[in-house]
């Protein structure tokens, strides 16, 4: 543990950022597992809106600097690939 006032207060808000961007994380992946059960179901309409979102929240954590922007980008090109296989008829 930390002896004097600084590091005690740079430890007290690494945790607070830890668990707030731990809360995104988990909230993005939500949002994912959402997508891909529309995706699942042949729910185009729902998957569309649920993609939208996804990557809206991908957006806001490279903001936030939760996520690289290479991680994102291709987030959400693997996601909108999947999306782009379903819509289209064979």
């Amino acid at each position: 543990m930390a002896k004097s006032k600084t590091p005690a207060k740079r430890a007290r808000i690494a945790e607070e950022n830890r668990l707030r961007n731990k809360a995104q994380k988990t909230r993005l992946k939500n949002a994912i597992k959402t997508y891909e059960a529309a995706l699942a179901s042949n729910d185009t309409e729902s998957a569309q809106a649920n993609l939208a979102n996804v990557i809206s929240l991908v957006d806001k954590n490279v903001s936030k600097g939760i996520l690289h922007k290479n991680n994102a980008a291709r987030k959400k090109s693997a996601l909108t690939k999947k999306f782009n296989q379903i819509s289209q008829p064979s």
